[in-house]
């Protein structure tokens, strides 16, 4: 899979912040995967995060679920953000900017099967903070996988949600008991 530059490259500051499936077919009431209204609530939240990263100099990626319409993933969810549908698109509120990436991705954790790793290693990242959709599922392997490779992971509380709160408070434990992310 290969991720894509929204724009010239720009160096990070040690940190990057991922924006996780924060995509219309999550997002939207007629979206194939609605995660609800919890995930709506955290735009706002998420859209000011981007903001002050990319004021303090840090990378954003967007982190972005995209299938093939045969996809095996289709075998325990419904279809949802097939490359090319208004699906698989960000959420209008968070648009891309020049800077950015964009790392398209087909399973849970956005480091497998992509070229995530690489390019934070070649800014320099130390830290990932992590918000988006859904806590119990991407958010936390996510988060697993980064903390397998070594990078400090904050996942910020307010700006992650999902379909199913046990779910969802499960997932928040789970990554700063046992993976040591930093939840806040």
């Amino acid at each position: 899979m290969v991720s894509s530059d929204v724009g010239a490259e720009r160096p990070s500051g040690g940190r990057a912040l991922l924006v996780i499936d924060m995509l219309n077919d999550f997002l939207e009431e007629q979206g194939a995967l609605y995660c609800g209204p919890a995930a709506r609530a955290i735009l706002p939240f998420v859209a000011r995060k981007i903001g002050e990263a990319r004021e303090a100099g840090d990378l954003v990626v967007f982190v972005c679920d995209r299938h093939t319409p045969d996809d095996r993933e289709f075998e325990m969810f419904p279809p949802h953000c097939v490359a090319g549908t208004a699906g698989a698109g960000v959420a209008p509120e968070l648009i891309h900017r020049e800077g950015d990436i964009v790392v398209p991705k087909r399973r849970f954790s956005a480091f497998y099967g992509t070229d995530l790793d690489l390019r934070l290693r070649e800014r320099a990242v130390k830290e990932v903070v992590l918000v988006g959709v859904c806590t119990n599922i991407c958010v936390l392997y996510t988060a697993a996988d980064a903390r397998m490779r070594n990078y400090e992971v904050t996942v910020l509380r307010d700006g992650v949600a999902s379909f199913d709160e046990d779910a969802h408070r499960f997932a928040l434990k789970e990554m700063e008991k046992v993976l040591g992310a930093r939840v806040i």
